[in-house]
This record gives structure tokens, C-alpha cells and sequence, in this order.
């Protein structure tokens, strides 16, 4: 997942990140540190830089996500696991969802629910990794759920849309996977992220938003480092959903 502030971190982030000869990598558009946020179109989202996740505006009544706890509690209910481990972080969530509807905010400190994507190409040869702001590691995109998602699956795809800067993306609504992970954002807490399989349409370019540091296409079997520890673990389930009927992909 991005993390929404940047702290001194870009002179780091350009060091130890071994790359895939090839690798398709597009950088960031220029930093405008007057602004505290990258200049481009796609910077929609202007936090200050050094500003910590709890000044960011959220809900702070629980209800706001009780659509999105619904569905969350349903989806996961539902699911057959694709792994051991995955079973587990399910159960783990489903424990947490029992809390209420506040599970699916940042603010639940105990921890909280996260949606996020491996985003394929058309052909399913290379998948859309990001180079994390926050720890200096290649991940796949995804973040905090929002008062407007009233699914997992929009979450997901929402999430996936603007930190890729790709439109029309279509997501598989069958999770690919489960991980619940520790995070120091406000303090420590818990994500327990749904991930999701995400096609990209022919051609699509990727646009690096204010949400990374630096997007790459890569190889499934020559994926970059430092690596997220979670994320090799979706590129098998997500290589299945794509030779799923492609009927079951949603806009």
C-alpha cells in the first residue's frame, strides 16, 4: 500500500532497488517541494509533505462504512481460500470485521481493512508493481479504504485507477488472497488486505501519480528487489483469474 507522506525518503529510495533488465519503468514527474507534492495531472491529492496519516480528513462515525463492512463481511464469508495462509489471514479478518463497521477505517487502531491489486497486462506476461514511498520496496498498489467505496472490489479498483494512472481497468471480484500485515502509520497498527486481479487494456500506459515513487512492469518469473514480502504470493492466483472465463471480470 502508498503511503501518503514522503519524509525525506526519495534519496533512499534510489538506492538497492535491483530491477529486471526487462523491466519497464516509468518515474515520477518533477517534485515541487514549494507545494509539498509532485506537479502533473494526476496529482490530484496534495498533502503536505512530513504531515503524518493523522492529519489527513476521515469519517469518524463508524456508520460511514457500513455498506462496505457488509459487503467485506459477505465476500470473505463466501471465499474459498487459495492457500493455507491466506485461510488464516481470512479468519483473522473475519474476527476483525466482528468489531463493526469501524474495522473498515484507518482509524481502528487495533487494525483495519486494505484493498489492493496486481494489475496484469492484456496478455499476462508482465504484472504493474510500485516502488513503496514509505519502505523502499516493490509492491503491488492498493491503500486504505474511503467513505465513497461501497465495495472491496471498488476499493480495489479505485485504488488500482489512481495510483496507475491507467483507465479502464477490469477486476476479477474474486479476492486472489489475504494478508494481514503489521504497518507503523499512526503508530502501528494492523492492515488486513483483500487483494484483487486486476487486466489492464491494451496499450495502457502507466502515469506516475503523487501515490509513488516509481511504477515498472515486470516479468512474473523476474519480479524486482526488494520485493514486498506478500506480494510474490498474488502472482500465481492472479495468473489463474486471468485464464478464468473473462465473463466474470467487472468494470
Amino acid at each position: 500500500m502508498i503511503g501518503r507522506h514522503h519524509e525525506g525518503l526519495r534519496p533512499l529510495l534510489r538506492r538497492g532497488a535491483a530491477r529486471s533488465p526487462t523491466a519497464h519503468i516509468t518515474r515520477p514527474v518533477e517534485f515541487d517541494e514549494a507545494r509539498g507534492h509532485r506537479a502533473g495531472p494526476l496529482s490530484t491529492r496534495s498533502y503536505s509533505v512530513g504531515v503524518p496519516d493523522t492529519a489527513i480528513p476521515g469519517p469518524t462515525d463508524a456508520t460511514t462504512y457500513t455498506a462496505l463492512h457488509a459487503d467485506a463481511t459477505a465476500l470473505l464469508g463466501d471465499w474459498q481460500p487459495t492457500s493455507p495462509d491466506a485461510a488464516r489471514a481470512r479468519d483473522r479478518t473475519l474476527r476483525l470485521l466482528d468489531a463493526g463497521p469501524i474495522a473498515m477505517s484507518r482509524q481502528h487502531r487495533p487494525g483495519h481493512i486494505t484493498a489492493s491489486a496486481l494489475i496484469l497486462d492484456a496478455t499476462g506476461s508482465r504484472v504493474l508493481l510500485c516502488l513503496h514511498g514509505k519502505f523502499g520496496r516493490w509492491v503491488q498498489l492498493g491503500g486504505h479504504c474511503e467513505p465513497v467505496d461501497r465495495t472491496l472490489v471498488a476499493a480495489a479498483l479505485r485504488e488500482a485507477t489512481e495510483e496507475s494512472g491507467i483507465a479502464d481497468l477490469r477486476i476479477d471480484p474474486v479476492p486472489i488472497d489475504v494478508d494481514v500485515h503489521p504497518v507503523q502509520c499512526q503508530g502501528g497498527s494492523l492492515h488486513h488486505d483483500v487483494r484483487f486481479a486486476v487486466l489492464a487494456p491494451p496499450g495502457a500506459v502507466e502515469q506516475v501519480s503523487d501515490e509513488a515513487e516509481e511504477l515498472g512492469w515486470f516479468p512474473p518469473d523476474n519480479l524486482p528487489e526488494p520485493l514486498a514480502g506478500g506480494t510474490v504470493q498474488l502472482v500465481a492466483p492472479a495468473l489463474a483469474a486471468l485464464r478464468r472465463s473473462p465473463l466474470r471480470l467487472v468494470p
